[in-house]
């Protein structure tokens, strides 16, 4: 992966950003390597995807794509015995129980803040797909996991949340937004379940 790294550290200009943004490497190494490549040089080391799950982010102002702390042989040992799985949340609180931490960070569907996302991410993470994570959570929580999760701080969410008495509204600052208008402080939600505090 490394080597892969250094190829797209020594190609990096606006054409090959947006070639290797459109390509589709097989095997893992090279995938990871696009995926870190991307990151680093993307707009605001954002990730996004479009409507058919294609990367979107236009190439954004920083160039460095190895780093000094890279430490991939470290990381790799952290992560031997682990798996990275990309499948349905549902599939994967199942397995969620005794002794087990889950953090969770939907999409936000609703109006948040004014972000103006709420047709886009109606389209991939519906208000059925809320309820269904929320039946999800409790049933994780029922046999044991502990789960905090972050999400809009909408009246709808608090709504649907309402019989769970760990919410705490965070604020933060946003400055991912395309428009200055939209960027400055936003408010969200921590929920917490299966927690005693």
């Amino acid at each position: 992966m490394v080597k892969s790294l250094r190829l797209h550290q020594a190609n990096h200009s606006d054409s090959y950003y947006y070639d290797v943004r459109s390509s589709k490497p097989r095997k893992p190494h090279t995938r990871a390597a696009r995926f870190i490549y991307l990151n680093r040089t993307c707009w605001n080391g954002l990730y996004r995807v479009n409507l058919k799950g294609q990367f979107n982010v236009p190439r954004g102002t920083k160039d460095t794509v190895m780093m000094e702390t890279d430490d991939f042989d470290a990381i790799s040992k952290l992560l031997d015995g682990g798996s990275i799985v990309c499948q349905d949340f549902q599939k994967t609180l199942s397995k969620a129980g005794e002794g087990d931490f889950v953090f969770v960070d939907p999409p936000y569907t609703v109006k948040h803040n004014n972000n103006g996302f709420v047709k886009y991410n109606e389209k991939i993470f519906s208000w059925q797909d809320q309820e269904l994570l929320k039946q999800s959570i409790n049933q994780a929580v029922s046999r044991g996991a502990k789960v905090t999760m972050t999400n809009a701080d909408h009246p709808s969410i608090r709504t649907l949340y309402k019989d769970n008495t760990e919410i705490e509204i965070l604020d933060r600052l946003s400055v991912i937004s395309g428009s200055p208008t939209f960027r400055g402080k936003v408010s969200e939600v921590l929920i917490r379940f299966g927690w005693s505090i």
